[in-house]
């Protein structure tokens, strides 16, 4: 490859980044092709959310997705998470794409990993979090003008319900426990719900490991040539 074309790649790749934040990694000692992820700012839904805002647009972050488990050259995914939540549709669409995946799949939370952040971060195959960061779980919001009849407030409770059935299928906590951290009135001043941080997380059974990006590394790795067996 000569030096224009290997800059034109090298450009491309910076665009990806600046984009939409992936990158593929293959620089590893095994040679091991690995897609990298973020999932960060604000989960964005059916509506566009400011320019000024930090979002992931779950519009494209699923074709690329499904791209990726269409490319036999990607080994495996490694998701990097810093959300303070969002839109709980799209979120939850982006959990159930990353958990129905065929290649091996590893999350990471930096920061945070709130509300519709806590199905993202147990979608994969195996997670870890920072010892510094957070994860909220509280029950669903809702925005806007809400008509007093008990059909609305089943709507919320049924979207609650599914929220809870898949981060229980795919973590360690039991739905009643999830749903008494929903409901807590004793962390959240004024509000309901539950903090966790790091090691906490783990302990609940909601994170698999405290671990930074190595660990995440590692183990994504290890996944990668138990996959190729």
């Amino acid at each position: 490859m000569g030096k224009k074309e290997s800059s034109e790649l090298e450009e491309k790749k910076d665009a990806k980044i600046n984009e939409y934040g992936q990158v593929v990694l293959e620089n590893n000692r095994k040679h091991k092709k690995i897609q990298l992820m973020t999932i960060i700012g604000e989960i964005e839904g059916h509506d566009v959310l400011p320019p000024t805002s930090k979002s992931t647009k779950y519009e494209h972050i699923l074709p690329q997705l499904a791209a990726i488990e269409d490319n036999d050259d990607i080994g495996g995914v490694l998701f990097l998470i810093n959300t303070v939540g969002g839109d709980v549709s799209a979120g939850l669409a982006l959990a159930e794409m990353i958990a129905s995946m065929s290649k091996p799949t590893v999350s990471l939370v930096l920061g945070d990993s709130h509300s519709i952040g806590v199905p993202l971060a147990v979608s994969t195959d195996y997670s870890f979090i920072a010892p510094s960061a957070t994860m909220i779980v509280h029950p669903v919001r809702m925005n806007g003008v809400i008509i007093g009849a008990p059909q609305t407030f089943d709507y919320f409770k049924l979207i609650q319900d599914r929220i809870v059935k898949f981060i229980s299928i795919h973590s360690k906590v039991q739905k009643e426990e999830l749903e008494a951290m929903m409901i807590n009135t004793g962390i959240l001043t004024k509000d309901l719900g539950t903090i966790l941080v790091g090691q906490e997380a783990v302990d609940k059974g909601l994170i698999n490991c405290v671990g930074g990006i190595s660990h995440a590394f590692g183990k994504l790795m290890e996944l990668m040539e138990d996959n190729n067996d």
